[in-house]
């Protein structure tokens, strides 16, 4: 693109979470010189959140805000500010403020948190997605009090390990068999439902949720757990409803379905992060990835693409990572099209991982408390490398020094 059409050209980005500003940011250092605006639903300065189930939550940290100058950057922020629509024939989006007008828009609005049914509005009912939910849960573990966590999902394992360390008396309530039902297998996850316990957390499967009254929790086999809070966390899923009857193409749990270089099906707007899918050549199936790296990895072909670059596939290895329990979990790629599970350390121990092979290949990677083999891992998934199992299995060998 030319300097002089990109001068005119109005880039508006919807969702100032890490998606959103890594886009405006990108455009900058890729010598976008064209006007960017950035909207914001929350009326804070754009912040991370990886944070807010840590150091926020345990009053470590004030806030979690970037550390970017928006305004030596020449980046409009507009915060506090709800998106209602899009227009994609008259290129404007709807706000409560009236219409905004773009020549390219970015959608960035991430992925809201699933309530549970029957709770909303209740006291003592908890989220914790935003700085305001973790502003409302810092009191709650400050006063120590008896915590019910509704998920043994990645969110839940936080949660709970900061409600534990603040003091606080926790059960987490898991309707699935084991932690983490829905990101892993049940023979490695099982190992993770030990960690509750040895960190003094009453960890509750094949429990559901009948109601919640003040003060506790009602399972559906009659059981009650006192509660003077509710802490859920059940998943996510896309924020894309105000994309109704704008013509975009979603799926049918309601991501945007971007294409290689997170283009959507309307001219001139792209979707990256939580809230869009892609389809990966890595692993022949469109991925939909719930994490910080794919909002911090996905900006950057965006910007490329809007500047006019040689076009860049977008097919990461997607990465995560979560601390839990006193372990670091990492993981990398995606296994469900593997074929062989290969285990390396003993998973009653503190440090162990497992790899994912698809014909020898190796394409996905847990490590607890072995950040070296993520490390070498993720390099051998990129690759698309083969290992060899004898050496793969001898956690004493370098997963690096494992390929065949």
């Amino acid at each position: 693109m030319s300097e002089q059409k990109q001068a005119q050209q109005h880039v508006v980005i919807v969702g100032a979470g890490m998606a959103g500003v890594q886009t405006a940011v990108a455009l900058r250092e890729q010598g976008f010189a064209g006007p960017v605006t950035l909207i914001g639903a929350e009326p804070h300065q754009p912040y991370d959140r990886p944070p807010l189930s840590k150091a926020v939550l345990l009053g470590k940290a004030e806030d979690s805000a970037f550390d970017v100058d928006f305004e030596a950057l020449s980046i409009e922020l507009r915060l506090g500010l709800e998106v209602t629509g899009l227009r994609a024939e008259a290129h404007e989006i709807d706000t409560e403020a009236g219409p905004v007008p773009y020549d390219v828009l970015v959608v960035a609005t991430g992925a809201q948190p699933v309530t549970l049914p029957g709770t909303e509005g209740v006291p003592g009912v908890h989220l914790l997605r935003t700085l305001d939910d973790a502003a409302r849960l810092k009191p709650v573990l400050e006063r120590r009090h008896d915590i019910v966590v509704v998920g043994a999902g990645w969110i839940g394992a936080e949660f709970a390990t900061a409600a534990r360390e603040a003091g606080c008396a926790v059960t987490v309530v898991e309707a699935a068999d084991r932690p983490l039902a829905g990101a892993l297998p049940a023979d490695v996850a099982a190992p993770m439902a030990r960690w509750y316990e040895e960190s003094g957390a009453a960890l509750l499967t094949h429990a559901r949720v009948a109601r919640i009254e003040p003060g506790s929790v009602v399972l559906a086999d009659g059981r009650t757990l006192p509660a003077d809070a509710v802490v859920v966390g059940i998943g996510a899923r896309p924020a894309t409803d105000w994309l109704d009857g704008s013509g975009i193409a979603l799926d049918a749990g309601g991501s945007i379905t971007a294409d290689d270089r997170l283009r959507t099906s309307l001219p001139d707007v792209y979707a990256v992060g939580d809230c869009a899918s892609f389809p990966s050549a890595r692993y022949d199936e469109r991925l939909l990835v719930h994490h910080w790296d794919n909002a911090l990895q996905g900006p950057r072909t965006v910007a490329a693409d809007i500047i006019g670059e040689t076009p860049r596939v977008y097919d990461p290895v997607p990465y995560f990572w979560s601390e839990q329990f006193g372990r670091f979990v990492q993981y990398a790629g995606h296994h469900t099209g593997a074929d062989e599970l290969v285990r390396r350390g003993d998973p009653a121990g503190a440090s162990w991982s497992v790899l994912w092979l698809r014909a020898g290949v190796l394409v996905a990677l847990l490590a607890v408390g072995r950040p070296r083999d993520l490390a070498q891992g993720r390099k051998l998934i990129e690759a698309g490398m083969r290992v060899a199992l004898e050496r793969a299995t001898d956690p004493s060998v370098p997963l690096k020094a494992a390929v065949e």
